[in-house]
């Protein structure tokens, strides 16, 4: 079954069920449960051991405690406890009240998101959580819904990061650069030169930062959005009221403490910032050694560890605070027990999201996908295009960007080579623009979860709500490969691909109005 058609049934099976039934965890459970029987041959027990090793593997694996992902965890509940902390120190409260003196239209709060999502550009974990924590108090004054400040994360916290060369994934996809390099003899570029020159053919990041803020601008609510949206500002409700509510939004409504005030929660915000972005250059230089650059540095930084330590010391100094208001009422057990609860949905999606992503590695859907690439015969000048889309469903399938770029960064480049080394920048480019628009249509990404849990939203509610305007966005940029085929010029092309957002924005606005 491994690395053939079959390979494909997994992930196929699990979208399926994500789009009929709605239902994430059982979508998720089925399509791990399938794909262990299909690699064992439908042999019972030997099902059962491969999905207890998956689970297991994601905590303790061969070489130890898998340090990584339990630190992006305990993170996750240190978050929830910080939420909890400045809801009830009413620093949350404070923020928003002030919110509403200076950000004076709904259009404005929902800016804010935007650009902070384009500004926090280090990593694509750190902004999807530290947006919404610092936009949400503004968002839910103006009635924003939830999945609507999930879509502004999402839709711009990978695009930034993966053109961005100082951040976790520019590092990361330079260092993959200059062993591709080494490995095919190319000595035409450099590898940050190369990342620097591919920038312009990301055509999908620029489309999809783009419509972020045509969505803000003109109001454009597409499908189940316009639900989630119409809602929000008629009722208040930000959530789907027949799906559960995070613990702590409810939990710690009614302790809100009078005396909070704005630094409340500006401060907790700003240690952690600061803390995770100096642990990061600390854990990077440490894995580096003297010779450590900026890059290099991001290159070798533990972001999950970081994440962990600015986050604990987050929480410490939030509780300190609180503590210290006249009234206080939490104890510190009700924030640590609201602040996991607040979390677990998150959690729980997070761990199944591994563990499929696991089954789909070792029946190898990704190696099967890039052999059709290599099997194909085509007309080299759309090589860009096609590896567009095929990185975009191989993403979508896998749910994970990285793993995309890991397997096809090296074909694209080696498919290039062979025709014409000119090739190679944009085909490589390519390969990064289709992994980050299938990242944002795949309900297992990571980024995606994370993007919800930062906005406190339903995750589901969130992969919906996204997925039109992610198609826009990847439409827009298939036209702009189309006009590269064709013509061979960048900026043509990157203007072409602009064009089409807007012009649809356009389209879609005059729509909306003559049905209103």
């Amino acid at each position: 079954m491994e690395g053939t058609i079959y390979s494909l049934i997994p992930a196929v099976l699990m979208l399926i069920l994500v789009l009929l039934t709605r239902k994430l965890l059982l979508s998720l459970g089925t399509g791990i449960v399938v794909g262990a029987l299909l690699i064992h041959e439908f042999r019972v027990m030997a099902t059962l051991e491969q999905i207890w090793i998956v689970f297991r593997d994601i905590f303790y694996g061969e070489n130890g405690w898998n340090l990584s992902n339990l630190y992006l965890l305990a993170f996750l509940i240190l978050l929830g406890m910080m939420t909890v902390v400045m809801t009830a120190s009413g620093g949350s409260k404070a923020f928003g009240e002030w919110a509403i003196q200076k950000v004076k239209t709904r259009r404005g709060a929902q800016l804010i998101p935007s650009l902070l999502g384009v500004f926090i550009f280090i990593d694509d974990y750190f902004n999807s959580l530290a947006v919404g924590q610092i936009a949400r108090p503004v968002t839910d004054r103006y009635k924003v819904s939830r999945a609507k400040l999930a879509y502004f994360i999402d839709s711009t916290s990978a695009p930034i990061t993966v053109i961005t060369p100082i951040s976790s994934w520019g590092a990361y996809i330079i260092g993959t650069l200059g062993s591709i390099f080494i490995t095919l003899e190319v000595t035409e570029f450099q590898p940050l030169e190369a990342f620097v020159k591919m920038v312009p053919f990301n055509m999908y990041a620029f489309a999809a930062m783009l419509l972020v803020f045509l969505v803000v601008m003109f109001n454009i609510d597409i499908g189940s959005m316009k639900t989630h949206e119409k809602r929000a500002v008629k009722t208040g409700e930000l959530l789907d009221p027949n799906k559960p509510k995070m613990a702590s939004d409810d939990q710690t409504a009614s302790q809100v403490n009078k005396y909070g005030k704005i630094y409340h929660l500006l401060i907790p915000i700003l240690v952690l910032i600061l803390t995770t972005v100096s642990a990061m250059f600390i854990t990077g230089y440490a894995a580096t050694g003297q010779e450590a650059t900026i890059l290099t540095m991001f290159e070798n930084t533990d972001v999950n560890f970081s994440l962990f330590i600015g986050g604990l010391l987050s929480v410490m100094i939030a509780f300190i605070m609180y503590v210290m208001l006249p009234g206080a009422k939490t104890s510190s057990w009700k924030v640590i027990t609201d602040g996991t609860l607040s979390m677990l949905p998150a959690i729980y999606i997070l761990i199944l999201a591994w563990m499929i992503g696991s089954i789909i590695d070792v029946i190898d859907t990704g190696g099967y996908l890039a052999s059709l690439v290599e099997q194909l015969a085509f007309n080299v000048n759309y090589l860009a295009l096609l590896l567009f889309v095929v990185a975009g469903f191989m993403a979508l399938a896998t749910g994970t960007s990285w793993g995309t770029f890991g397997i096809m960064l090296p074909i694209a480049a080696q498919i290039a080579v062979v025709y014409d080394v000119e090739l190679i920048l944009p085909a490589m480019a390519a390969v990064l623009a289709g992994s980050v628009f299938g990242d944002h249509c795949s309900p297992i990404s990571d980024t995606s979860i994370l993007s919800s849990t930062g906005a406190g939203s339903n995750h589901i509610d969130h992969v919906m709500t996204q997925l039109p305007y992610a198609f826009i966005s990847a439409f827009a940029s298939i036209m702009g490969y189309w006009v590269f085929g064709l013509t061979g010029q960048v900026l043509l092309s990157l203007i072409v691909t602009l064009f089409m957002v807007t012009v649809t924005v356009i389209l879609i606005k005059m729509i909306q109005s003559k049905s209103t």
